[in-house]
């Protein structure tokens, strides 16, 4: 349990298709880290993932919870689904990990506890004392590279932009509109690190081990690739055009206000 929190951390872990994952997942997050709770948002899973969650829920009501959604609705709504479904309960520390065990839940303590400091904790394969696992070299590369690219192009230092192993502050949660976010996949987590980064937060890497999954198939696609190529840019030009528009003079502000108020009467 965390320090600043009577309420236990909230580990949330998105499915789809995960059966043969999710029931050894479950057992090693509570045995490494039997304070925390865990939400599973599934995506209406064919293969009896939600099924297999509701029969580890037996054993633990009040510590495994599942949220089930009525499609494939994407990896970055059902984080904001989960985000949404621990802050209203009040949670005030939130995890994501992913359910393949290519994130080991063993760092689960390590990343809470560095939350005690900081206000977002990122486990990173790229510094010192992390690393990559039965990874193919081009896979390796594309990380690597895309990590690269988003940090150059968005004026951060954190070197591992694109993971998904990151622990999070409630109030860091609520202050980044995550109801406005549209990215998936790797952009969704540049985005979110992105946002902290503006809004003044603290990160803070923890090192890694990230290992091939066990069981099933990657979700990852060139789609999701090019989708965080483009993003990065985009997310670069809004925060570019927000600065621009705070730096205006009050009287213009104030004159775009009448214009878009006449404009919108004469529509």
């Amino acid at each position: 349990m965390s320090a600043y929190t009577a309420k236990p951390a909230l580990v949330v872990i998105p499915t789809y298709n995960e059966a043969m994952n999710i029931g050894p997942m479950l057992q090693a997050i509570q045995g490494h880290a039997p304070e925390v709770h865990i939400l599973v948002v599934d995506d209406n899973s064919q293969d009896g993932t939600a099924e297999e969650v509701k029969a580890q829920q037996r054993a633990a009501p009040d510590r495994i919870f599942l949220l089930q959604r009525a499609g494939k609705l994407g990896l970055g709504t059902a984080y904001i689904a989960g985000f949404t479904w621990g802050l209203d309960r009040g949670y005030q520390a939130l995890l994501e990990i992913d359910a393949d065990f290519s994130h080991d839940p063993r760092e689960i303590p390590a990343l809470l506890h560095k939350l005690l400091t900081r206000d977002v904790v990122i486990g990173s394969r790229y510094i010192l004392g992390g690393g990559t696992e039965n990874w193919h070299p081009m896979r390796k590369l594309i990380s690597k590279a895309g990590s690269l690219y988003a940090r150059s192009i968005l004026g951060m230092t954190i070197r591992d932009l694109t993971g998904g192993y990151n622990a999070w502050r409630a109030d860091v949660l609520r202050t980044i509109d995550l109801m406005s976010i549209r990215s998936e996949g790797y952009s969704f987590q540049i985005e979110l690190k992105y946002r902290a980064f503006l809004a003044g937060y603290s990160l803070n890497e923890h090192p890694i081990l990230f290992s091939e999954r066990r069981e099933g198939q990657s979700k990852m696609s060139g789609r999701i690739i090019w989708e965080a190529f483009f993003r990065v840019w985009g997310l670069r030009f809004r925060h570019r055009a927000s600065n621009a528009r705070l730096a205006k003079a009050p009287e213009d502000l104030a004159q775009e206000h009448v214009y878009s108020v006449a404009k919108a009467g004469l529509d």
